[in-house]
């Protein structure tokens, strides 16, 4: 009887082993094909960018030929002078940065001060306003631009960029949930142990809010820059001088213009969005940082 037992014993802790090998062999196999999902999803989505930028560099005769090449065979160097001498692109391309940093910098300035209110300050009423503020999100875009037109008309902004960056310094509805909801946590006690210091309110929320809140202000500012660089309606309806026009409206001009010069159009566009690639590049670790911790709650 003892002999049954201690064999038993002896063979008791093979069949959890066995289990935990199963279990991390079925992980590996469940990780390697998520990751061979997202590699073909990456695929499937780099692959415009890459023929795009191929036929920024290629021949006209070259651009809808059979055989499609991804290499071009000369490198045609001189599409992007010729493109940048069609309309005034240095133009554009100032006007489109000086719009979208200036939205970039209301939208952080006014969205931040929001969340802090909404997320740390006690008064009544606070949560029926986020609520409010919350449902704007749910009103099309479409159905504000004729009051707006109005408005901006009557105080003499159109035809200036005024309109297409002093609303981002009134806040917004996203940005305002998104850096609330990064705030939300932040534990409370540093407020309540900064106010006990003698801290006031403008010192809690520079010293202790802003310089935490860093992940989540580079997730808003990519947003924003993003959003605003590639806008076309807005600029459409407010500008109207060639000088002032942004490089998103300054590429429908092109494309009106000069119809078929596809190799100049490609030459465009990857101008177009490059320095969106370079925003989201040196802001890439915030950038990650920031989705993944604005949708916590506490």
């Amino acid at each position: 009887m003892t002999t049954k037992t201690e064999a038993s014993a002896s063979f008791a802790p093979a069949q959890p082993a066995s289990l935990g090998q199963s279990r991390r062999s079925r992980r590996r196999v469940i990780a390697g094909l998520s990751h061979l999902l997202l590699l073909g999803g990456a695929i499937v989505m780099v692959i415009p960018f890459i023929w795009m930028l191929s036929t920024s560099f290629k021949a006209p005769v070259q651009t809808f030929v059979y055989q499609p090449q991804w290499i071009p065979n000369p490198f045609v160097w001189q599409n992007y002078p010729d493109m940048w001498a069609a309309l005034p692109f240095n133009w554009f391309v100032v006007n489109s940065l000086k719009i979208a940093t200036l939205a970039t910098i209301g939208q952080l300035i006014s969205c931040s001060m929001g969340a802090f209110a909404f997320s740390v300050l006690r008064f009544r009423g606070r949560d029926t306003l986020f609520l409010i503020l919350l449902a704007t999100l749910m009103i099309p875009r479409q159905v504000t631009l004729i009051p707006n037109f109005i408005l901006f008309s009557k105080i003499g902004w159109v035809g200036t960029h005024l309109p297409l960056w002093v609303p981002a310094f009134w806040g917004g509805a996203f940005g305002t949930f998104l850096l609330r909801q990064f705030y939300l946590t932040i534990p409370l006690d540093l407020a309540e142990s900064a106010r006990i210091d003698g801290a006031n309110l403008f010192q809690i929320f520079s010293h202790i809010y802003l310089p935490l809140s860093k992940p989540a202000l580079a997730t808003l500012a990519i947003f924003t820059f993003m959003w605003t660089w590639n806008d076309l309606l807005n600029p459409l309806i407010y500008v109207s001088e060639l000088n002032q026009l942004t490089l998103t409206v300054g590429l429908t001009l092109f494309r009106n213009q000069y119809v078929g010069k596809w190799t100049l159009m490609m030459a465009g566009a990857v101008v177009s969005i490059l320095p969106i690639l370079l925003v989201f590049f040196f802001a890439q670790k915030y950038f990650i940082q920031g989705i993944a911790m604005s949708g916590i709650k506490r």
